[in-house]
């Protein structure tokens, strides 16, 4: 019975399952107490596998060369950035994603970093635990400028969000929805100016080599003086060692975080240790209703290509393929 692994969070049950089981496949959860973002732990896990349901973990080419009967790499969420698109392009391994089914679970996620950080957690929670109470008043968000850095699926449903708290919103994006920002009062501007105007910014872009580091030490210094950061889109759109620099000279006021350049974040990230950052472990997208609908898209995607179906809202590579056929491996 040809074998699907979940290594993704909280696959342990869900509709995912019964989907894959009726339609002949065997479905095996990666052990929780392996930490398979180490490749050489991954490996026994899924080299005999024909599909996963995967999670932010690397895959790099030696672990998809490795894995000879594999298909279908399909990631729960809609970032594949940790996924060798060359090596699964030369191994003929289908990379799917699941656009549409979590930029309600990032949202509000963003939203809780950003009010966590605007009220001074974690350090009012962290003194409380201490005995040790400390008033001091910060600014209000309602009436605060938001700048959204990426008007996709995602950032649209941040910026209702924001309108709806009374916030202002700015956002850059290179092709962004005229009619929707008409409709939300959204002012469009260039990525410098939204930097130079906005209390939080908030990033939601793709991974690419030119967005890679698109916070950096001279990004940092255009934003203005005691402004936050929020980033729940992906670890490497920040340089962590700017960040920290920034916030270390008072020159930012906080950061809310919920992905990192290395993840896990290391126990040496001096990130751990600022009372200024709240931290979360790349979970944004997970809320029982994305999860709910991720498992299911995965599942469904998995079977269709199985059956000779070809999901191309899913797809993420093979661009122009028209001869790819499930049984080519077996």
């Amino acid at each position: 019975m040809p074998k699907v692994v979940c290594t993704a969070l909280s696959t342990e049950e869900g509709p995912h399952i019964e989907i894959l089981q009726k339609a002949g496949f065997e479905v095996v959860q990666a052990p929780r107490d392996v930490d398979i973002y180490q490749t050489a732990n991954l490996l026994p896990v899924v080299k005999d596998c024909v599909a996963v349901i995967a999670g932010s973990e690397p895959w790099p080419a030696s672990l998809v060369e490795a894995c000879p009967k594999l298909r279908v790499l399909a990631r729960s969420g809609v970032g594949y950035d940790a996924v060798d698109l060359p090596a699964c392009d030369k191994h003929r391994v289908i990379v799917a994603t699941t656009p549409g089914v979590n930029h309600h679970a990032v949202a509000e996620h963003t939203f809780a970093l950003l009010f966590g950080v605007g009220r001074l957690f974690p350090l009012r929670d962290q003194l409380v635990r201490a005995a040790t109470w400390k008033r001091a008043s910060t600014p209000r968000i309602m009436g605060r400028t938001l700048g959204i850095v990426g008007l996709g699926r995602i950032g649209r449903a941040v910026a209702t969000r924001a309108v709806g708290v009374g916030m202002k919103v700015v956002a850059y994006d290179p092709y962004p929805q005229r009619e929707f920002c008409e409709q939300w009062n959204i002012e469009i501007a260039s990525f410098e100016d939204l930097l130079k105007k906005s209390d939080y910014v908030s990033l939601h872009l793709p991974v690419s080599k030119e967005t890679t580091h698109v916070m950096n030490a001279k990004t940092f210094a255009m934003m203005k003086p005691g402004s936050v950061l929020i980033n729940t889109a992906r670890g490497l759109l920040v340089d962590e060692p700017a960040l920290i620099a920034a916030l270390n000279s008072g020159h930012l006021r906080a950061a809310g975080l919920d992905v990192f350049e290395v993840e896990p974040l290391p126990a040496t990230s001096p990130l751990l240790k600022m009372t200024n950052v709240l931290l979360s472990g790349h979970l944004a997208g997970l809320d029982d209703e994305s999860n709910f609908d991720t498992q299911k898209m995965c599942a469904e995607t998995i079977v269709s290509l199985s059956k000779g179906g070809w999901p191309t809202e899913c797809i993420r590579n093979l661009a122009g393929v028209t001869n790819w056929k499930w049984s080519e491996k077996n």
